[in-house]
Parts: structure tokens; C-alpha cells; sequence
């Protein structure tokens, strides 16, 4: 498992989020909206899964989640389950958001598509999708 410093870290996720910089890592870290840090020898550090749980962070954020309560989400998730929502942040892109159309077929089912694919795919989609839902109903 890879290590890393508070500062490394804060690198890596301004990738992925310019917002993210040495302080908030600090904070979030402080909160405990991240794991307890890891002992290296005699140092503390943080490691990979700190990093699933900081993109799982940014993930839900973009969602319109408060830190609140994406903290008592974090709580209840296995580390796989955080690493699958940190995988996907790039849904929730800001600059991609208004380009994409998010459909809601059914209260449980939404599909975000792309303005490139034609009316005529889009809809062949929808009808796909319905369609595999009545037959699980059934």
C-alpha cells in the first residue's frame, strides 16, 4: 500500500478537484471525515485508502450533499463501497453537467446521456431501459 505525506495527497486530489488543497485535507482529516492516519515507523501517513475516501468526498459534494451528512454516509460504506462512489466523480463533472441531459425513467432509475448520441438512439435507450424494468416487475 502506497504512503503518502498530507501535502502529496493534496496534489494528487487537485487533479481531480482544484479545491482540494493542503488545508482542506487538513480539515477533513481533522473532522474525521477520513480514517484515522496510518503509522509508517514513527510517522503518521496517509495511504490509498484515504485517497478512495477523499474522492468519494469530492464525489458526494458535487452532489449537493453536506459534509454532515456525507460524513454519516462514509461511516456506514465497506472500503470497496467507497472506492466504487470516489470511481464515480466524473458523472458529477461541473463542466460537463450542463452539457449532458439526465432523464429519470422511473424514482429509481436516472440515465445521464450525452447531446452528441442522436434523438434516435436516445430514444431506443429510454425504450431499452423501460422495458428491462417492466420485465423485472413482472
Amino acid at each position: 500500500m502506497n504512503s503518502y505525506t498530507a501535502k502529496q495527497i493534496a496534489e494528487i486530489l487537485q487533479q481531480d478537484d482544484p479545491r482540494m488543497n493542503l488545508r482542506t485535507v487538513r480539515y477533513y482529516t481533522q473532522i474525521g471525515m477520513v480514517p484515522p492516519l496510518e503509522l509508517a515507523g514513527n510517522k503518521r501517513v496517509y495511504t490509498d485508502k484515504h485517497l478512495h475516501f477523499f474522492r468519494a468526498i469530492i464525489t458526494l459534494t458535487r452532489t449537493g450533499e453536506t459534509l454532515a451528512s456525507i460524513q454519516e454516509k462514509l461511516k456506514t460504506l465497506s472500503l470497496e463501497e467507497v472506492e466504487k462512489v470516489g470511481q464515480q466523480m466524473h458523472i458529477y463533472d461541473p463542466s460537463r453537467v450542463l452539457e449532458n441531459e439526465t432523464l429519470t425513467i422511473n424514482e429509481d432509475v436516472a440515465i445521464t446521456l450525452s447531446p452528441r448520441i442522436s434523438a434516435e438512439l436516445k430514444q431506443k435507450v429510454i425504450n431499452s431501459i423501460s422495458q428491462a424494468l417492466r420485465g423485472e416487475n413482472h
